[in-house]
Parts: structure tokens; C-alpha cells; sequence
């Protein structure tokens, strides 16, 4: 009776050592990486689903009631010399002035909702390319995303010198601070393992 061998299966567990296809020499997980049997994998980042998520909410929340009241402010503008002079005309005013209010909402919220999710899209992307450069990128990468960010910005809405120079700055201010709460977060991380740890 003859048996015939396999190559063995691995069990997929969380502990992955540092030579591992899914990290890289510094054990930081990979984006694409491949395992032993030639099996393709990607790693999409959490904050690549979370961040445009909330971007696209925010977006389609300002771009709603913003372009809904400016539509609403048209409209009575443009009907002022005409208001209606019966119960059916006004009706028929209100109507359609609801209807032309949630069309204009609509139309401004998937307006915003595009332009966040397209910047958010930016700074997810600078700050995954930055890490998966890896080295001395991957420490400023809060940094990059934050003035990568500030110039997409610039460049969506056309904003002029001035405004782009106290953009960017501020996207370097608020990338700088992720960077240093990411460094206190590693750090109480570090002290709590070490506390854990049995002497």
C-alpha cells in the first residue's frame, strides 16, 4: 500500500516571521505578496476602506445641504416676479421647488462626496507608497500624506498662492502630529508588552 506525500500545508496564523513573504525585512506587512504554493495575495489596508468611507459621508452631507439651500435661494430669486396668485399655484410653486431643492442637493452632494473621496483617495495613497518604499520614507509618511494631500487639494479646487502656501503648511502641521501620535501610540504599545512580559 503506498501513500503518496504532499507538499504540507501550512496553517495561516497570525504569527509571521520577519522573512515572510507577507512582511519585509523591517516587519512591516506587504500590500502584494505571494505564498509558498505561488498563491497571489493583497493586503488592502483598513484605512484604505475607512477613509474614503467617511470622506464620501462628510462630502455628500456638506455638498447637500449646501447646494439644496443655494438651489432653494435661486429659485425663490428667480420666481419673485411671479408668485403664484391661487391655492393650486402655490401647490404647484412648493412642488416644484422641493423638487428642484433635491435635485440640486443631489447633483452638490455627489459634487463633494467626489472631490473628499478623491483626496482622501490621496492621502491614503501617498502614505501607503510611502510605507511600502519603506526605509526612511516610511518614517516621514504621515508628513507626505499630509503635503501630497494639501496640493491635491490645491490643485481640485484652484486655489490661489496664497491659499495653496497656508494649505500646504497645514497639511505639513497635520501630518507632523499623526506622525508624533503614532509614536506615542508604538511607545505606550512597547511599554504595555514589556509590562506583560514575565521577568
Amino acid at each position: 500500500m503506498t501513500s503518496s506525500s504532499g507538499p504540507s500545508r501550512k496553517s495561516h496564523d497570525m504569527s509571521v516571521p520577519s522573512d515572510s513573504p507577507k512582511q519585509d525585512r523591517s516587519g512591516i506587512p506587504r500590500t502584494i505578496w505571494t505564498d509558498e504554493e505561488g498563491k497571489f495575495h493583497l493586503n488592502v489596508p483598513s484605512r484604505l476602506l475607512i477613509v474614503p468611507g467617511v470622506a464620501f459621508m462628510v462630502g455628500a452631507t456638506i455638498g447637500l445641504v449646501r447646494e439644496g439651500r443655494a438651489t432653494s435661494l435661486r429659485f425663490l430669486a428667480e420666481n419673485a416676479h411671479r408668485p403664484p396668485r391661487t391655492v393650486k399655484g402655490w401647490y404647484f410653486y412648493n412642488k416644484t421647488k422641493n423638487y428642484r431643492v433635491l435635485l440640486g442637493g443631489l447633483k452638490g452632494a455627489a459634487r463633494e462626496s467626489g472631490k473628499l473621496v478623491a483626496i482622501s483617495l490621496g492621502w491614503v495613497g501617498v502614505e501607503e507608497g510611502l510605507r511600502t518604499l519603506g526605509g526612511p520614507w516610511n518614517e516621514v509618511k504621515e508628513v507626505g500624506a499630509g503635503l501630497g494631500t494639501a496640493g491635491l487639494f490645491c490643485g481640485v479646487y484652484r486655489l490661489g498662492w496664497r491659499t495653496t502656501k497656508q494649505t500646504v503648511l497645514l497639511g505639513g502641521v497635520i501630518g507632523g502630529i499623526l506622525k508624533l501620535l503614532d509614536s506615542a501610540k508604538r511607545l505606550l504599545r512597547s511599554v504595555d508588552n514589556n509590562e506583560d512580559t514575565p521577568q
